[in-house]
């Protein structure tokens, strides 16, 4: 089973390197679901704009409403994610 350090560490690097890259991991991890987060709300803003406006592009209206439930669920997922990753850098 992989762990988040495995390769991070090669050979011939310092403690010092080893601690840049995970700084460098955990910045780049809580970039990402800030952004995926973002985006997230923009989608969610868009198909609820849709489906008030009756824009179903092709699909029926209760398709479009399960997709937007459906972005609603990955937003709480990511916000976990989220929050996962700023207590863990809390407590480091």
């Amino acid at each position: 089973m992989l762990k988040l350090t495995d390769g991070v560490l090669g050979p011939g690097d310092t403690a010092m390197n080893y601690s840049l890259k995970m700084n460098s991991l955990k910045e780049r991890a809580h970039n990402k679901a800030f952004a995926k987060l973002t985006m997230l709300e923009f989608e969610i803003a868009d198909l609820a704009s849709d489906l008030k406006a009756g824009r179903t592009g092709g699909i029926t209206y209760d398709e479009l409403s399960s997709i937007l439930v459906g972005t609603k669920v990955e937003r709480e997922v990511w916000s976990y994610i989220m929050e996962l990753i700023e207590k863990n850098n809390k407590n480091e």
